[in-house]
């Protein structure tokens, strides 16, 4: 395999196609914390980038050394991504809801709730180890640094625009926040099932 241009293309679609539930978690992040400034935007998106980049990468090792293994833990993957996007959003809809008259500002996404939705939202990236087998390591490191650079520019992307209407949808934010998170879960597991 060669770095030309169909490599750098199928790279960068792996990476919008995997940062796609770090988007939507990202908006949700956003519509928690509006008033999230850009320091931290850059610190969470560099999050879900570090994660996406990571667990591709993980994923080509485990191919390309222990791959039996690999294929017993696949299978608990979509039960992983529902329990802590679950367990995360249930926690933000809870909240929303009990704060909902409350006019205090909503707590900030600590650093260990930003670890497990990376975890949670990177878990299924570990299979991309697949698709890339057949890549050197330079090239499958070149390839994971494009879809996390990707993913960092969609993650934050997706803060923003959760910003602006975490602005507009005030005490409503963490609910819809929270319902965008246990939606996701559901769609990662009931799509690996078809």
């Amino acid at each position: 395999m060669t770095f030309d241009f169909s490599f750098f293309f199928t790279s960068i679609l792996l990476g919008v196609g995997l940062a796609m539930d770090a988007f939507s978690v990202s908006l949700a992040n956003g519509l928690n914390e509006p008033g999230m400034k850009k320091p931290k935007m850059c610190g969470v998106a560099g999050v879900f980038s570090l994660f996406q980049f990571a667990m591709p990468m993980i994923g080509w090792i485990c191919v390309s050394t222990v791959a039996h293994l690999f294929g017993a833990f696949e299978k608990c993957i979509p039960w992983i991504a529902l329990a802590l996007l679950g367990f995360i959003g249930g926690k933000m809809l809870y909240e929303g809801i009990r704060n909902q008259e409350s006019e205090e500002e909503k707590p900030a996404v600590g650093l260990g709730a930003l670890i497990v939705q990376g975890i949670a939202t990177s878990i299924d990236a570990l299979s991309v180890g697949f698709t890339i087998c057949e890549y050197g390591c330079l090239q499958a490191l070149l390839s994971c640094l494009l879809i996390g650079t990707v993913t960092f520019f969609i993650c934050f992307a997706g803060l923003a625009i959760g910003k602006k209407a975490g602005t507009k949808l005030a005490n409503k934010a963490g609910i819809l926040g929270g319902a965008i998170l246990i939606f996701i879960g559901l769609e990662i597991f009931i799509t690996s099932w078809f």
